[in-house]
């Protein structure tokens, strides 16, 4: 009997080596005939990652202390406030940019840092028509300068992010964050300057990054820190939803250059007085020339200025103009877009209808 148990014993432990044995084999023979499998499933692994938005912090830190708080005054009394940046340092000098109408009308520019240091800042220079306007300060207040980027570089999706003072100073230094939804978007607005109000297009950056009051003139930067543009604009009703407009910083900067320089932006001009075809539609006056020219938008010659260079190419008063160097003019914002995208001396061709019958004008341009 007990002979019989140490049979069986043997008998299973011979089974349990056998069969290690074989698995043994077995596993051997899927490596030397399947080399492949296990390298497969780790790439597989590998593959199988979860993606994390971290955000744009380091992009944020980049720029961040670069950006003021400009505050206005008029009889020592607080009258408007936006943002600016520094742009660049030179020869102990700092100039910041922003918005002429950010600056507009003010006896008193003061700028906040991200440090609270408040310092008066002096108005170098700024024009109505591109909406730009140069600060400067001592360059011992400066924490940091902007690094200049390209928006001709930018892309449509590309991350991008504002940084300002919205509604007032209690939310300084806000971060939104969006993407550019557009370039050249040409967008129509009012420029006053004194008490005068004049339309004109403006070509803008647009995005969805939210934009609100007092974020004019501040920074809108890419991923990489770099600004981009000069939050300007703002569509607001009750359906528009994140739609805000920046000035290419290409422009900006061209145009802070010769405000640095002590030079006025030098614009060419036509001399004429003009009313849109679209508000004279119902005119008496202009009535039977509309009819007879058989359009819907143009520009109407009201009257001229004495030997301005559009009384000297051959226009007449009750021309209709209705293209700009072969561009649509809908209205007399997009003729001044046209006309200031020339140099004086720069020949500018009208398509014009003159008694029902179009032909083409060569101006030669001068400077106001």
């Amino acid at each position: 009997m007990v002979e019989k148990k140490k049979n069986t014993t043997l008998r299973n432990g011979i089974i349990l080596i056998i069969t290690f044995l074989l698995g043994a084999l077995a596993l051997y023979g899927v490596f030397y005939f399947f080399p492949n499998v296990i390298g497969t499933t780790v790439t597989k692994l590998e593959k199988d990652v979860t993606v994390t938005d971290e955000g744009i912090a380091d992009a944020v830190e980049k720029v961040y202390d670069s950006v003021v708080v400009v505050n206005t005054y008029v009889n020592g009394k607080a009258y408007q406030s936006g943002t600016g940046f520094v742009y660049k340092t030179e020869d102990g000098t700092a100039y910041l940019l922003t918005n002429n109408h950010v600056i507009e009308n003010a006896d008193d520019v003061y700028v906040k840092f991200t440090n609270e240091t408040v310092v008066k800042a002096e108005v170098v220079g700024s024009d109505v028509y591109s909406d730009i306007a140069v600060l400067s300060v001592d360059e011992k207040y400066i924490i940091a300068v902007a690094v200049i980027g390209s928006s001709e570089d930018a892309r449509l999706g590309d991350t991008v992010f504002a940084i300002g003072a919205p509604i007032d100073n209690a939310y300084s230094w806000s971060v939104t964050r969006g993407i550019i939804s557009g370039k050249d978007r040409m967008v129509e607005v009012e420029l006053t300057s004194g008490t005068t109000t004049t339309p004109m297009i403006v070509n803008t950056i647009q995005t969805d990054a939210a934009i609100n009051n007092g974020n004019s003139g501040g920074p809108l930067s890419n991923a990489n820190g770099e600004v981009i543009g000069i939050t300007s604009i703002k569509l607001a009703s009750s359906t528009i939803e994140g739609m805000g407009f920046a000035i290419p910083i290409e422009t900006a900067v061209d145009y802070a250059e010769q405000l640095i320089s002590g030079e006025s932006p030098e614009r060419p001009y036509l001399g004429i007085s003009m009313i849109d075809v679209s508000d004279a539609y119902l005119s008496r006056e202009y009535y039977q020339i509309i009819r007879e020219a058989n359009v819907t938008s143009g520009v109407i010659v009201a009257g001229f200025t004495e030997n301005s260079p559009a009384e000297q190419a051959g226009l007449e008063v009750g021309d209709i103009i209705t293209e700009v160097d072969g561009n649509d003019v809908p209205s007399n914002a997009y003729l001044r877009y046209y006309l200031y995208m020339h140099n004086v001396g720069d020949k500018m061709s009208l398509t014009v209808i003159h008694d029902g019958k179009e032909k083409t004008i060569e101006v030669m341009l001068t400077e106001s």
